[in-house]
């Protein structure tokens, strides 16, 4: 059977619920976070406000500085997640196997659905359905959707990255490779922000670049090298995933006693970030979520999490969102049992890290 994967990421979508809700806000710069005036992070930007520079999990105060007339807005995770349930549902009346990765995004295996002579004629089967579906979620939900067709999650998710927003791009087998030459080699699932810099500083810069090396590659990426080699030249036979895999990665520590010093606790966040991320890498991971634990002297205990539409994986912005937390909630307002930090939401496309240059 020919594999045809579907990639639907929906467009700017906390913002894009909150243009439809209030149509005076279509076409204008809104920011869903904390106000600049506080200190707070954005959680997502709609297009127009992206124009400015602003992206999410940047600090409000600079989104502010940014985009002066952005439009600030508290986010209602649960009226994105009540509008991401009606999305899937329309997916799923497609009769396709769904592996839903965020709370905006799905892979679509509709293999099944899609079968011609040949891998670019079962693709091209895809079209109608892809279609429909933009057309469904348009007309249901007021929204816009962008889809990659391809044959595997790896060219999927570039195809839906590729001219963003309300884009519907196929990458037929026969130009695969093609395709993928002139992207940065950061585009390819699972390279960070510190291996893109160990390959680019032995000047492989886009994915052609890869294609072309000839020298080994384990000695600047380890194991990753016979798989980010595969990832090249658009081959990737990852199965779609349904429930079974990892669905959050955490740290807490338990003081020796309790304590509300200002720097001890920072170094504590601090460490259990970077232990996170390196357990992110490894894995080729990135979070939309994080959360905060706080036990107190007795034994009482509070949690609280913030969720970010483009997902982080790095340490620094993982710290930064958790002392956000503890700050915006005043968590620290007595002594303190045991910290914890976790990520949740997992979603394997570190893509995210370099957006594609045209999307």
């Amino acid at each position: 059977m020919f594999r045809v994967i579907l990639h639907l990421d929906m467009d700017a979508f906390y913002a894009s619920v909150e243009q439809r809700d209030r149509p005076e806000l279509l076409g204008r710069p809104v920011i869903v976070g904390s106000s600049p005036t506080e200190r707070g992070v954005v959680c997502a930007a709609s297009y127009e406000a992206r124009r400015y520079g602003v992206r999410s999990a940047m600090p409000s105060v600079t989104a502010g500085r940014l985009c002066p007339d952005g439009i600030f807005l508290r986010p209602r995770m649960d009226r994105y997640r009540e509008e991401s349930n009606a999305v899937m549902g329309i997916v799923a009346r497609s009769g396709a196997l769904i592996e839903q990765v965020s709370v905006d995004e799905a892979y679509i295996d509709c293999s099944a659905l899609c079968q011609g002579e040949d891998a670019d004629a079962s693709l091209l089967l895809a079209l109608p359905l892809a279609r429909g579906l933009k057309e469904r979620i348009r007309a249901e939900r007021g929204l816009t959707a962008s889809i990659g067709i391809a044959g595997n999650k790896l060219l999927g998710k570039l195809g839906s990255d590729f001219q963003k927003p309300d884009c519907l791009t196929l990458i037929p087998e026969r130009d695969k490779v093609q395709f993928l030459r002139p992207l940065p080699v950061g585009a390819i699932h699972g390279v960070g922000k510190v291996t893109g810099e160990a390959l680019n500083q032995v000047g492989i810069r886009t994915i052609g670049d890869l294609q072309d090396h000839t020298g080994d590659l384990r000695a600047l990426v380890g194991s990753f090298a016979a798989t980010l080699r595969r990832f090249a030249f658009g081959e990737d036979d990852r199965p779609l995933e349904f429930g079974d895999e990892i669905k959050s990665i955490g740290s807490e520590n338990t003081f020796s006693r309790d304590t509300e010093n200002r720097p001890e606790l920072r170094a504590c966040l601090r460490e259990q970030a970077g232990e996170i991320a390196r357990r992110l890498q490894r894995r080729r991971l990135a979070a939309h979520t994080v959360q905060v634990k706080v036990r107190y002297g007795d034994f009482s205990t509070l949690t609280r999490q913030l969720s970010v539409e483009d997902p982080v994986a790095e340490a620094k912005e993982i710290y930064r969102l958790a002392c956000h937390l503890l700050a915006r909630e005043r968590l620290v307002h007595r002594p303190l049992r045991l910290l914890g930090l976790s990520v949740s939401g997992l979603d394997g496309a570190m893509i995210i890290q370099l957006r594609l240059p045209f999307g």
